[in-house]
């Protein structure tokens, strides 16, 4: 079952296989309980996370699932993909439980990747009007100065989508490398923004999303699920 609500007698119905009339009976007499508390209404409208039983018995339980990786370099982030390894090749036990990447991270791009199978969380991160900030770690070839700064705080004109970036924030951290708050996602953004310096992206690291951070002790290539707090910091900011 897919994110979006569904009626609950059509739900029954399909899972079932029996006909909707009789599914109003049965209704009717209070043998079906959703989350806990018996249903009688046809209209009632369920979600993929709802818990529907009937006569005792569950007819679907999909927990929600919420988790940070630690991306390596060289890994996509997709689901499928015939020359690299990808995410979900580092989480063989998630194979078939419905997760999406939330914010992609390009083949050199390492650090904090999101999964779920919650299309209503993600959308909330991924949303342009709620603008949740996405940090990284930036490794330059070259010098950086407080030029940098303002022009990130001003926004790019790219000609080419007809578009000028979002205000961003650029904190100089040494010589070569900087932190950079990104509220948007354009392609391949914080290259082109160097780019306009003439200034090459050694490296580029994705340290948090919105308030989740990258855990410290998160080895590369591994995964953890998100606490409670993490996840509910989205639910509240977005």
């Amino acid at each position: 079952m897919s994110a979006k609500r569904a009626r609950l007698d059509r739900f029954i119905s399909q899972k079932c296989q029996i006909p909707r009339k009789q599914v109003r009976v049965i209704l009717a007499k209070g043998r079906v309980s959703v989350d806990d508390l018996v249903v009688r209404d046809a209209d009632y409208q369920i979600d993929q996370f709802s818990h529907v039983m009937l006569d005792g018995q569950s007819l679907r339980q999909e927990l929600p699932i919420y988790l940070m990786l630690h991306k390596p370099v060289g890994v996509v982030s997709a689901t499928k993909d015939s020359e690299h390894k990808t995410v979900m090749d580092l989480l063989p036990e998630y194979q078939d439980k419905g997760l999406h990447i939330v914010g992609r991270l390009d083949l050199n791009t390492s650090g904090l990747v999101l999964l779920t199978n919650d299309s209503r969380w993600s959308k909330r991160i991924m949303s342009p009007e709620n603008k949740v900030a996405k940090q990284y770690l930036v490794t330059l070839k070259a010098p950086l100065t407080q030029a940098y700064v303002k022009a990130f705080a001003e926004g790019f004109y790219f000609a080419y989508e007809n578009i000028t970036t979002s205000p961003a924030h650029l904190e100089i951290l040494d010589s070569h490398l900087a932190r950079v708050t990104l509220y948007e996602g354009r392609y391949h953004q914080i290259k082109r923004m160097f780019g306009r310096f003439r200034n090459q992206v050694m490296a580029l690291h994705r340290l948090s999303v919105g308030e989740i951070r990258l855990d410290d002790t998160l080895p590369v290539g591994e995964h953890r699920a998100l606490s409670a707090d993490e996840v509910a910091t989205i639910s509240a900011t977005a």
